[in-house]
This record gives structure tokens, sequence and C-alpha cells, in this order.
């Protein structure tokens, strides 16, 4: 058994979590959590602070190697990340040198979906699996690519952009592209679909659950929405049946180009399988290749909502277990 350190830092808060990692399980011995300031170099030194605060607890524990997750874009060979779109103020930061120099031991980075994706297949439900793709579906869309028993991150980390595809000519917009895979299937993007068909339907003088009156349109959430279709609304349901559709479109593309044994997907899929699994089995039937779809389950993430709490660790793992 070995003890890692996993950082998850994001746009708003910043974890740090402590755990002991098989090859078959991982079990979180401690984490803290922080708001992330605005600051790179705050950051770096409070989560330095926090790594040395669980360690003082746990000093029979000590780890092995760190983990960081982070949205990208960055660059995980040399431990720099680029201007993701949710810390803007993280230009070119070098995260390796301050940890190694002040720890000593390996550190690893990969973008939040990569994370994921090797958390999935070191413990959850791609354990086993020579190829397969994570997709987050939370706040954005990403995914993270396990092809031929490897991670696969392209030339320059920029693999698995998979919410920049192009779904339709128009539509919600995500990744900075409306009509995109992230802008249909994210909880932004969700958001927006979800506000413009409540005004659509307030106009013709009818109204939903997640949004009764025109003053509540700028308050409308994916949570709300989702809340909403479990109790049998008729309006949520309809976004839903739209998300489902383009999902499974979405799905169709990675299934005929990868040709993946599972793809696991996370967040809103988790919470809303029961609405839309059917919806995206049946578009899959429609769009993807029968015999790529037929090597292929669509699954929830096996470490449910927890995925990300354990993203960070399994970046740890990989460098002291191999991915």
């Amino acid at each position: 058994m070995n003890v890692v350190a996993g950082v998850d830092i994001g746009g708003t808060k910043c974890a740090i979590s402590l755990g002991k990692a098989t090859e078959n399980s991982i079990e979180i011995i401690d984490k803290l959590a922080f708001p992330t300031p605005e600051s790179p170099d705050t950051a770096i030194q409070m989560i330095i602070g926090g790594l040395r605060e669980l360690l003082m607890k746990y000093p029979e524990s000590p780890p092995a190697a760190i983990g960081i997750s982070c949205g990208g874009p960055l660059d995980s060979k040399r431990g720099l990340i680029l201007s993701p779109p949710n810390l803007p103020n993280w230009d070119s930061i070098d995260v390796f040198t301050p940890f190694v120099e002040q720890f000593h031991i390996p550190v690893g980075l990969q973008n939040d979906a990569n994370a994921c994706a090797l958390a999935e297949w070191r413990w959850g439900a791609g354990r086993g699996c020579k190829n397969m793709i994570f997709l987050t579906f939370g706040t954005g869309m990403g995914a993270g690519l396990i092809l031929d028993g490897r991670l696969y991150t392209g030339t320059n980390d920029m693999a698995g952009e998979v919410g920049h595809i192009r779904l339709e000519r128009d539509g919600p917009v995500g990744y900075g592209k409306a009509g995109s895979f992230e802008g249909f299937c994210s909880g932004g993007g969700i958001a927006q679909l979800a506000k413009k068909m409540a005004e659509d339907a307030l106009d013709s003088g009818k109204v939903s659950l997640y949004c009764p009156t025109r003053e509540a349109l700028p308050h409308v959430t994916t949570k709300k929405v989702g809340e909403a279709a479990q109790m049998g609304d008729p309006l949520a349901l309809e976004v839903f049946r739209i998300v489902g559709r383009k999902l499974g479109r979405g799905l169709a593309i990675l299934v005929d180009i990868l040709n993946p044994e599972k793809i696991i997907i996370g967040s809103i899929y988790v919470r809303q399988k029961s609405i839309l699994e059917p919806i995206v089995i049946e578009e899959l039937k429609r769009e993807a290749l029968g015999q790529s779809l037929s090597a292929c389950q669509i699954v929830p993430a096996g470490l449910g909502e927890n995925v990300g709490d354990f993203a960070s660790l399994s970046v740890a793992a990989g460098l002291i277990m191999g991915n």
C-alpha cells in the first residue's frame, strides 16, 4: 500500500488530500480545502502549508508522490499551468519546482479530465479496460482518453477537448462556440438552454417548476432544472430530452472514431441517469456504427460524485505504480 498526496487546483477552491492507494483500491486518509486565492504564488504557498499540516497529523504516513489536477491548458511534462479560463492569473505557472523543493518527492500534473480518467481506470468503472473514455459532463465537457492501456494526452496536452466539437450550427454557448458539445452538455450550457426554453414558455403563457415567473429567469440553474425533471415537470424533461439527444450524438462520434470498450460519464449523468440513459442509447443506435457500439458500454462514473476527490491522487499513484 502506497501513501500519496493529491492537490486539486480549481477556479473556486483548492483541495488537498492524502490517500492510501493500491492497484485496485483507494482510501482517503484526510483532506482539506480553501477558496482559491487570486495570486498563484499565494495559492501555491497555501497548498504547501496545507499539505504540511496534513503531514504533521499523520507523521507515520509520508507520501511517496504528489499529484496535481487542474483545468487545462497545461504542459504536463514541464509542470506548467497555462492560463486556464477558470484561473485567469495562472500564466505559465511552474507548479513542479515549489513542491519538489519543499517535499523532495516526485510530482505529476494532469488536467482534470485526464486525472478523473486515471482514477476511474485505476479504481472505478474502467478497471480492466484497455480502451476507455471518461467524460466530465460537469461545469464543462472534457474527455480523458485511455487508449491501448495508456493515458493519451496528444502532442501538446490538448487531446480530449471534445467540448469544442460543434454539434449544431447554433445553440447554447460552450467552449466559446455556439452549438458545441459543451454548449449542450455542461452545467453552464444546460442552464442557458433551460432559460431560453423557459422564456419562450412564459411568452406563450406557460410556466415550469424551475422557472414559474420572469423574475426567476436569472436564477435558473442546472440543479433546479434537474430537480424539476425528477418531479416530472414537462419543460424540464424536454430540456433533458434535448441534452440527451446531443449527448448521444457526441458519444456516437467518439464511438465511431475511437472504438472504446467503455465510455464513463461523470457529474450530471450520474445524477440524471434515469432520464438521460434511454434517450442517449436511442440516439447512439441511430448515429453510431453498430459493430463499434456493440463493443462499448456507456456507464456512470464508478466513483460517483467523488471521482474528483480521487483524481489528483490517481496522478500521484501513476508516478509510483505506473500508468
